[in-house]
């Protein structure tokens, strides 16, 4: 079940796009501003409004760690804005001065790409603002773009229809027409998935167009074997064209907005509608998906953004691996815990153990004792059973510890990263922007060089402790880089190891 629990209505024209940090909500519009609210109660900060741009705002992001935002617009320039206090970071103007229409975090924040109406893509030094490489497109204007999870290549898309796909480089690997009449957008899944002949590491990508329809494809690259790009499917449940689409943060869902004014949310293994939301009365121009939490955001010409929440129980079949690969047992919840006496063919249970409040690190510590008498288990042979799988877990979690690689674990936690990041700063000059088309304000990157868990080192830095955990030295920055590359290392490390 899908509810709407919020509708935010600050814009005075065409909401262009929203985007998700872990905290926050941004939106931009026609009216040529950004704003941006709080996830906790949808209040809008302090310094929201952003104005900078002299027309109309196009899209936003949020870098990965969620402390930069980036805006482009038709005056032919890429913002960057610090969200804490809605300072300009930098003014990054369009080589070409064509209009920006979309722009894109590459994974590891280093690198930002811009696509502008005149076919030019352009891939900024996220950390220095300085140009990197150009390209352009043979035809159209470039309307969408996405970076792959590992940050290997990003796609771009045209509004003559053309889905091209460049390496990190800006070297095009390939180029097709995916939509008659013109693409409107794309977006990876975090999540990837195995390609059966030749064992590579893949990723689903969405993308949508005028032609009505949202397309699935197989996207798969290695400097060995080369790349690959299938076409999966194509789900046609809109009767108009399709102007958004967004995977969920845990790639087990994918929205979908149209000019037919509807909002349709699928299972993407499945590729069967689970809900069509319909509640904007004028063309649905973007979607996201938040991060950590089951919210979905919905923007359209009718200057509403709509704020909507899922029922966790509805989605339980759409868990992700991510979700269903605790590092631990004794860090799961309670609806781990559920999970895993389902899977044990013990769900006759779950009342029980949900009733007494049974979470991971109580799973490990119950005894025949406890079983009797405070879970009230009156079969013997049923306490024993839960005992067996209880002591294979403790096993496995046993096994897992003292096999962990050490690059795996925090410095500061000495456990198991399930949120790997880099600690970083960035030095700048004062800026000393004389007009909108101005390139570069320079800085200065630094990095510690090592990673940490993410809530480790948030409090760390938290604690008023501006300096490295393990150099001693300053941070200029609480700028945290998320480690995908770890990140992934370790769940590729956890598939082979918690079978």
């Amino acid at each position: 079940m899908v509810k709407l629990i919020h509708t935010l209505a600050d814009h005075g024209d065409d909401v262009n796009c929203c985007a998700f940090s872990s905290s926050l909500l941004a939106t931009c519009s026609l009216d040529k501003t950004i704003r941006l609210y709080f996830l906790s109660d949808f209040t809008e900060l302090a310094h929201s409004p952003l104005k900078f741009h002299t027309y109309a705002v196009h899209y936003c992001c949020f870098s990965p760690a969620g402390h930069v935002l980036a805006s482009c617009s038709t005056d032919g320039t890429t913002v960057l804005w610090n969200t804490q206090n809605g300072q300009t970071l930098a003014v990054m103007a369009q080589p070409s001065g064509s209009p920006v229409r979309v722009c894109r975090f590459s994974p590891d924040s280093t690198c930002l790409v811009s696509g502008a109406a005149d076919g030019t893509v352009t891939l900024w030094n996220a950390q220095s603002y300085k140009l990197h490489r150009c390209g352009s497109v043979e035809d159209g204007s470039l309307v969408a773009c996405a970076f792959s999870p590992d940050g290997n290549l990003f796609v771009t898309g045209s509004s003559c229809g053309d889905l091209t796909v460049w390496d990190d480089n800006m070297r095009c690997l390939h180029s097709e027409k995916a939509h008659d009449l013109g693409m409107t957008c794309c977006d990876f899944s975090s999540q990837p998935v195995s390609d059966g002949e030749q064992g590579l590491q893949c990723f689903r990508l969405a993308s949508c167009g005028q032609d009505c329809q949202t397309k699935i494809w197989v996207v798969s690259f290695s400097h060995i074997l080369g790349f690959k790009l299938k076409h999966k499917s194509a789900l046609s449940g809109h009767s108009a064209p399709v102007l958004t689409c967004a995977f969920s943060h845990n790639g087990q869902m994918l929205v979908s907005g149209s000019v037919d004014k509807s909002v349709i949310v699928y299972d993407i293994n499945t590729e069967n509608i689970l809900h069509t939301l319909t509640q904007h009365t004028r063309y649905v121009t973007t979607c996201a998906f938040a991060p950590n939490i089951l919210l979905l955001a919905t923007g359209s010409m009718d200057k509403t953004v709509n704020i909507w929440q899922f029922d966790p129980e509805t989605l339980g079949q759409a868990r992700s691996t991510e979700g269903q690969l605790k590092q631990f047992t004794e860090d799961w919840s309670e609806d781990d815990v559920s999970a895993w006496l389902c899977a044990q063919d013990l769900k006759d249970l779950v009342g029980v153990f949900k009733m007494n409040n049974i979470d991971g690190r109580e799973l490990l510590n119950l005894t025949k004792e406890s079983l009797a008498d405070d879970l009230k288990i009156e079969s013997l042979g049923l306490r024993s059973k839960v005992l067996r799988k209880i002591e294979e877990l403790r096993t496995k979690v046993k096994t897992l510890s003292s096999e962990i690689p050490d690059e795996f674990i925090c410095p500061i936690t000495r456990e198991l990263m399930q949120d790997p990041v880099i600690a970083s700063g960035w030095e700048t000059s004062s800026p000393k922007p004389n007009s909108a088309k101005s390139l570069v304000w320079p800085c200065r990157g630094i990095k510690d060089g090592y990673s940490y868990e993410k809530e480790a080192m948030e409090n760390w830095i938290s604690k008023k402790r501006r300096t490295s955990p393990m150099t001693n030295l300053v941070l200029p920055s609480a700028v945290l880089t998320p480690n995908r590359t770890l990140k992934m290392a370790i769940n590729r490390w956890l598939e082979t190891h918690q079978k």
